[in-house]
This record gives structure tokens, C-alpha cells and sequence, in this order.
């Protein structure tokens, strides 16, 4: 009897477990229902949105971003930039037929009158016999070439894609950064060209932004106005200026009327009048360097005088009201964020955790699916992969970054992966990635992260099309954190987008990849050409020298992709993204609310020190914006929020919301050059 009671109590226990199984199955058969049923939801009210709307010009809204971003990593840039290349004489028809070619360019037809002359000077002859190859498929180039004379055949693949001819630009991205070319290039006849390299570009560029930052910089220390200013303060009013052009005899101020603009003379004369006794009164002439209006920022005044150009005049000029929102009289103290970050700074810990050790991280294995059986690839870029690792005493999982040290050295990239292990050692932040170790050997470097199971935000965004607002609302505060912590410690980041957004097992969101990541002092530029394309900000594509303010820009466009699927400005060609960019012109879809419209145009000011979050009030600017009317910043902080992301991450095994990579096995050649040695 008691063996048969045992039989049936056995079942039942059996019967009860299939029981709780199916019902564990029927839940999330049905979280997979909703979350369907929730994207047919969001492909509804875009198609009802499409035949609602009407028709728009074909330019009017972004490209969809469908791929991975590309990035341009920083190439090292010397303090001093020195052009070597001897200026070549040209005939007046030669030098009309490259301006007329650089016109005719999206991207360099935006060079101010100066920077084209010196281009044109400084553009070096090529003579090509026929079959000769300019450029070939594959490789990588740092010249952009016009055609002088004679004929070439581009090609792809072997395919003919185009003939070029007198007057026609190739190969120009090379002059803005390191990449390969994706066709080839061969002379039909013999032909002549104009040969420009990028190191010559960059001088030119770099050099003409800090010397008129150094001659804007000493022009503001002469108005009595801001002599209490110090150097950062007066940076950021030099980033917040706009360069303004007044023909001949145009009045720029007049005498009696309300005053509320700064000027700096560039270049050109100005004359200032007086009435008196009903006539007008020469007071003086103004020139280069002089100023006026500088009264105009600090009160309510009506002009004293009336200024008149005298030929053509370039003034750089700035509002009282941008001023005000710049510089702030009552505390001259630039840095905000003491408070919030109170707690961080009193619990931190420098120094990665060296309890682990190299030998002891074992891979993980996918358990089901084609790739059954092999090491779980995390994700994969261009300076290495990510694997998902383990221990076997404490079966804590961790995302492993092992990058070539070959590849590292070809691209010149050692100082900036020391960098990036010694920023990632010291910050300790929620909304940052972890750094637990970091070793190497003769192949690699490790880095030993912390992971983040809920995967990329750029995964989830794919997956949905577009994310609703309460999503971006919360992805962005997270972000807010992020950059108020590093900003605070002096680190630019300068690679914001969804690949780089990972969220953890509660939904919160964690900034990863510092490999672009730089430390700045407050009123420090840096000028080196890096980022992803569609992120970049106007003064990183111009090499006018770039700051905090970059990261604010990215935010905007952050936000834009977020709430729309794509950013901005997009474009299968980079050079099409970067003329967009400059153009600054943002278009926003019928769906999308009044409150991120204000955020994103208010983040993505062309002027950088016109930016929300780099004026006065810093970041508080931004954490007090409407569109985070629903954001509790201290909860959030404490991470007491609850999270809207969690809906977005799968359960299942730990990689189920990773893509799928297969395992790479070719192991990278040795690399003993030693540059590692202190790493």
C-alpha cells in the first residue's frame, strides 16, 4: 500500500511540475503575443501616419540607419602642425578650375574664402601615363586628387562604374580621415593632376582655428567689461560667438536705438558717428581687433553712436541674452555637479578588482542553436570582439574585450588604449561600465568588463523600429549621468550612439567603450578628427577645435534616433552626412512631441557655446528641460526608478539578448614592440 502511495504522490509531483512548466511556457508565449502585438501596434500608426501625411521632399527626412555605425578612430595630431609642402605655381585658369571643382564639392564648397586660396596654393602636380593606377581598391589613402587633364576609368569590383575628366574630384574623405578606398582608380590616357594630402588639410585648418582663437581670445581681454573673466570663461564666450558680414556703408549700430550685441572687429573698418546739432559727427575709426557694444551685455542701454562698415565687414558678435546664459556674474565658479555627485565621490574606489586572474576566465558556450557547443562572441568591432567569459569558483559572468596588439600598433592607437584602461580603472559611476581587470599577453590586450545582460540598446532599437517616449526619456537620463560624472571628473567621451548603450539586468543603462574618451581640462580644445560620422559635431568636421560641448551635441542626435530609428543626419555616404550636419537643418516627424523638438534643437546649436548644458548652469540645464518632467533625478540615481527598459530584455539563457556572432578562431600574429610594457 505504501509503495503504491508513493507511486501516485510521485506522478502527482510529476503532473504538478509539467503543470508549472506549461504555465511558465503559456506566460511567456503570451509576453511574446504582447510584445508583437506591440509592434504591430508601432508599424500601424507609422503606415497610418504615411497615409495621413503628406507627401514629403525626398531630402526633408533622414535615411534609415539599417547598419552598425562606422568610426573614425582619432589619429594622433602634433601641437604644432607645420605645412611642408612648397606652394606650386598656378595659371589664373588653373586655379578657377580647382575652386570651381571644390564648389562643385557638398562638403568643401562650406571653406571660408582663406582656406580655399591656401588649398589652391598649396595643391601639388601628378603626372600619370596611361594605365598608370592612381588608386587601388582596398587600401587606404590620405590624398584627394582634381583632375587637370586627360581621362581615368573608376572601378569596383572589377565593374566600370564611371569615366573622369577635366575638372572632377576623387578620393576626397582621405583628406578628413584614414580610410580605405572602396573603388579603384586608372589613368586612360595620360593625365595630369592636383594632389592634396591630409596632413596638409589638417594643418590648414587646425592652424587658421587656433590662431583666431588666440587672436579672438587676446581681442576679449582688452573689453574693461571682462577683465574679472578667466580663460575658460572667456573660451566658452568665444565658442557662443557668431561671425557676421555687413557691407559697405551698412549701419551695424545705430545711435538711440535699444543696444543688446557685442562686436569684435575681424576684419574691415568701421566708422563711428555722432549726431550733434542735427549733424552726423565723426568720433573715430575702428579696425581689426577693436571692439564695441561690450556695455550692451551687462545692462539695458540705448547705442551711444552709430557704427557704419566702411567695404566689407566681418565682425564676430554675441548677444546679451546668449551671454547671459554663458557667462554668469554673481560666481564665477564654472563647474557644477558637486552636490549630485557627493555620494559617488565619497565611495569611490581607484583601481580595477585584481582578484582575477587571465588563466582562470573560461568561455561560455551557446547551449542550443547552430552555433551550439562554441565560445559566445558578445559583439565585434573594428579594433577587436568582445567574448562572454566565467569563473569557475564563482560563476560570475563578465564580458571580456580582447583587441589585437598588432592591429593597435598599424593603427597608432597605443596611447589612446592606455587612456582608455586608465579612465575606465578610475571611474566609478552606475551608469558607466565596470573595468574588473586588465591583462595581456604577446597577441592581446584584455580588458575585463563587467556584464551587461540586457543587451545593446541598439538591438533593441532594431528590433521595435523606434522606442515610445517614456523608453528614450529614461535611456537619456541615464546618459545625462553618465556625462554629468564624467564631465565633472574632465573626460570627454566622443562616441555616443545605441551600439555604445548597454542596459543591465534591471533595465538601467550603462555607457561603454571609452576608446575615444580624452581628458580635458575646462577651457581646453583638442582637434583630433574622431567619432561615428551621423554623431559628429559641426566644430569636430570643421577642426575648429572641440570641447564638453561635442557630447551635448550627440545627445540631440541620440535623442532624434531614439524616438524616430534613425539620427538626424544620415546618408550611405559620409560625406553627404557631414554637409547635412553643417547645413544643421533638423526635420522632425509629425509623431514627434513639442518637448524632445525643443530638447534635441536646443542640444544641436550649431555654436557650441550656444548649447543647453555648456552655458552657465551647465548640466542642471538639461536635467531641468520639460521632456524630464517625469524623471526623478535623485531616485534615479539612487536606482530606485523603476526601469520602462526591462519590457525590452528577453528571458532565457545570459546571451539571449546578444546577436549571434560565429567563433572566430585565427588567432592574431605576435606584436613585441613593448609599448604595453606599463599597461
Amino acid at each position: 500500500m505504501e509503495a503504491q502511495l508513493k507511486k501516485i504522490r510521485q506522478l502527482l509531483e510529476k503532473e504538478c511540475q509539467l503543470n508549472q512548466e506549461l504555465q511558465n511556457q503559456n506566460q511567456e508565449l503570451k509576453r511574446q503575443l504582447e510584445q508583437k502585438e506591440g509592434f504591430i501596434q508601432v508599424l500601424q500608426g507609422r503606415l497610418d501616419e504615411l497615409d495621413c501625411a503628406p507627401q514629403r521632399n525626398s531630402n526633408e527626412m533622414p535615411e534609415v540607419r539599417q547598419s552598425r555605425a562606422a568610426v573614425m578612430a582619432p589619429e594622433r595630431v602634433p601641437e604644432v602642425l607645420e605645412i611642408t609642402v612648397n606652394r606650386v605655381k598656378k595659371t589664373a585658369s588653373e586655379a578657377a578650375q580647382i575652386v570651381k571643382a571644390i564648389g562643385k564639392n557638398d562638403f568643401l564648397r562650406r571653406l571660408d574664402e582663406e582656406q580655399i586660396t591656401m588649398m589652391v596654393e598649396l595643391m601639388k602636380v601628378l603626372d600619370c601615363g596611361p594605365g598608370d593606377v592612381i588608386i587601388r581598391e582596398g587600401t587606404e589613402g590620405d590624398s584627394m586628387y582634381i583632375v587637370a587633364a586627360g581621362e581615368l576609368k573608376v572601378t569596383q569590383a572589377g565593374r566600370d562604374l564611371r569615366t573622369l575628366s577635366s575638372g572632377d574630384m576623387f578620393g576626397e574623405l582621405a583628406i578628413l580621415y584614414n580610410c580605405k578606398r572602396t573603388a579603384s582608380v586608372k589613368a586612360v590616357t595620360a593625365v595630369k593632376l592636383w594632389c592634396f594630402e591630409r596632413q596638409t588639410y589638417r594643418s590648414i585648418m587646425t592652424n587658421k582655428s587656433k590662431m583666431k582663437r588666440e587672436q579672438l581670445m587676446g581681442f576679449l581681454k582688452t573689453a574693461r567689461t571682462l577683465k574679472a573673466l578667466n580663460d575658460a570663461q572667456l573660451s566658452k564666450i568665444i565658442d557662443s560667438m557668431e561671425e557676421v558680414k555687413f557691407q559697405n556703408n551698412e549701419v551695424i549700430v545705430r545711435e538711440g536705438a535699444e543696444g543688446n550685441t557685442f562686436y569684435i572687429i575681424l576684419k574691415g573698418e568701421v566708422l563711428v558717428t555722432k549726431k550733434v546739432n542735427g549733424q552726423q559727427k565723426l568720433i573715430r575709426k575702428m579696425g581689426e581687433g577693436e571692439h564695441f557694444g561690450e556695455l550692451a551685455l551687462i545692462r539695458e542701454i540705448l547705442r551711444t553712436a552709430t557704427c557704419t562698415a566702411v567695404g566689407v565687414v566681418t565682425c564676430f558678435s554675441i548677444d546679451k541674452e546668449i551671454f547671459e546664459e554663458t557667462i554668469p556674474f554673481e560666481s564665477l565658479e564654472l563647474h557644477d555637479d558637486a552636490d549630485s555627485l557627493e555620494d559617488d565621490e565619497k565611495t569611490e574606489k581607484v583601481g580595477p578588482e585584481t582578484s582575477l586572474k587571465l588563466n582562470e576566465l573560461i568561455p561560455v558556450p551557446y547551449q542550443e542553436g547552430s552555433y551550439q557547443g562554441e565560445p559566445v562572441t558578445l559583439g565585434v568591432g573594428g579594433f577587436g570582439k568582445v567574448e562572454l567569459v566565467t569563473t569557475l569558483q564563482h560563476r560570475k559572468y563578465f564580458a571580456m574585450k580582447k583587441i589585437s596588439k598588432q592591429h593597435i600598433v598599424a593603427k597608432k592607437q597605443e596611447g589612446h588604449i592606455i587612456l582608455e584602461k586608465k579612465i575606465l580603472q578610475a571611474i566609478r559611476c552606475d551608469f558607466i561600465v565596470r573595468l574588473h581587470a586588465a591583462f595581456k599577453d604577446a597577441r592581446y590586450i584584455y580588458m575585463i568588463m563587467e556584464f551587461c545582460p540586457g543587451g545593446e540598446i541598439w538591438t533593441k532599437l532594431k528590433e521595435v523600429g523606434r522606442f515610445q517616449e517614456n523608453i528614450a526619456v529614461f535611456i537619456t537620463a541615464c546618459v545625462v549621468e553618465a556625462f554629468a560624472y564624467l564631465h565633472n571628473k574632465g573626460i570627454l567621451y566622443r562616441d555616443l550612439k545605441p551600439e555604445n548603450l548597454m542596459l543591465d539586468s534591471k533595465g538601467f543603462v550603462k555607457l561603454v567603450d571609452f576608446g575615444f574618451a580624452k581628458e580635458l581640462s575646462r577651457g581646453e580644445k583638442t582637434y583630433s578628427f574622431c567619432g561615428t560620422p551621423e554623431y559628429m559635431s559641426p566644430e569636430i568636421i570643421q577642426n575648429q577645435g572641440h570641447d564638453f560641448a561635442a557630447d551635448f551635441w550627440s545627445l540631440g542626435v541620440l535623442i532624434y534616433e531614439l524616438l524616430v530609428g534613425s539620427p538626424p543626419f544620415s546618408s550611405s555616404e559620409p560625406q553627404k552626412i557631414y554637409a547635412k550636419i553643417l547645413d544643421g537643418v533638423l526635420n522632425f516627424p509629425s509623431y514627434m512631441g513639442e518637448g524632445a523638438k525643443s530638447l534635441i534643437t536646443k542640444l544641436c546649436r550649431p555654436r557650441p557655446g550656444q548649447r543647453l548644458g555648456n552655458t552657465k548652469n551647465g548640466i542642471k540645464d538639461v536635467r531641468n528641460h520639460r521632456w524630464f518632467n517625469s524623471i526623478n533625478w535623485h531616485k534615479l540615481r539612487m536606482g530606485q526608478l523603476e526601469a520602462p527598459t526591462v519590457r525590452l530584455i528577453r528571458k532565457g539563457p545570459c546571451y539571449i539578448n546578444f546577436d549571434r556572432y560565429p567563433y572566430d578562431k585565427i588567432q592574431a600574429e605576435e606584436e613585441f614592440s613593448d609599448w604595453d610594457r606599463d599597461f
